[in-house]
């Protein structure tokens, strides 16, 4: 018989791995490679629909697709909260700072996530305002201001942070003991991505592409909008991209 924690455990790493459908699947959909395939018709109990019901425009996919990747998050912070309550006693209390703070972060962010998910808002506790949680070099969350506040990645570190934390969740408070991956599949495409900028690799310029031009710096780099630079090539290492907004 499986126990509560290995229960809660295998529930940490299936949030995990929709957090990571999720992310391919906006990636996809960004670059117009997700198909949008839906059955003529679609029978399920005595329901039946068709269609013209439910296909997707590609404006429509980009935007659900926005929403998918934020409630895959927000289910990790569910998961999290529930995991560590079940192998915890009064985690709120508990001796180690480490379950203490992942514990409020993932509370708090569930809650926020709860209340009003397609506008989540804070909603802080009396006696957990004015307060840093933190698990140093994982993730922090200062509640200084933020009740009644509209929710921002950057309150607590963003969708990785949280991912981060749902691994340590799994690994570290419940001693998840699960054999390192076997096998990672190699990836078709070279992609880097930096919050929501994408860069791609491409063999040649796509014909019908429309030249710009390039707010090139002193220092040779390139202002890509939004905070972000490109770094040039220097020998011995890749050309870099810099967000230059404050991460936290």
């Amino acid at each position: 018989m499986t126990s509560v924690r290995d229960q809660h455990v295998q529930r940490l790493f299936a949030a995990e791995l929709q957090f990571r459908l999720a992310s391919a699947v906006r990636l996809a959909v960004a670059d117009k490679i997700q198909p949008l395939d839906l059955p003529r018709e679609w029978s399920h109990g005595k329901h039946v629909v068709r269609y013209e019901e439910v296909a997707l425009r590609q404006d429509q996919a980009e935007y659900a697709a926005s929403f998918l990747h934020r409630s895959a998050t927000y289910l990790m912070a569910v998961a999290m909260k529930d995991a560590i309550r079940a192998v915890e006693n009064d985690p709120k209390t508990s001796q180690n700072p480490d379950v203490r703070a992942a514990y409020q972060i993932a509370r708090l962010i569930r809650n926020a996530f709860a209340h009003a998910p397609f506008s989540p808002m804070w909603s802080i506790d009396p006696d957990c305002r004015d307060t840093t949680f933190a698990i140093p070099d994982l993730i922090t969350l200062n509640t200084t201001g933020l009740h009644g506040t509209p929710f921002d990645w950057r309150h607590y570190g963003g969708p990785l942070a949280l991912f981060r934390l749902c691994r340590f969740v799994r690994t570290k408070i419940l001693n998840d003991q699960s054999p390192a991956r076997r096998f990672v599949p190699i990836p078709r495409r070279v992609i880097y991505q930096q919050g929501n900028l994408i860069l791609k690799q491409v063999e040649a310029i796509p014909s019908g592409a429309v030249p710009v031009r390039s707010r090139r710096r002193p220092d040779g780099s390139v202002d890509l909008g939004g905070r972000h630079i490109l770094y040039p090539q220097v020998k011995g290492r890749k050309e870099t991209v810099e967000n230059q907004s404050n991460p936290t």
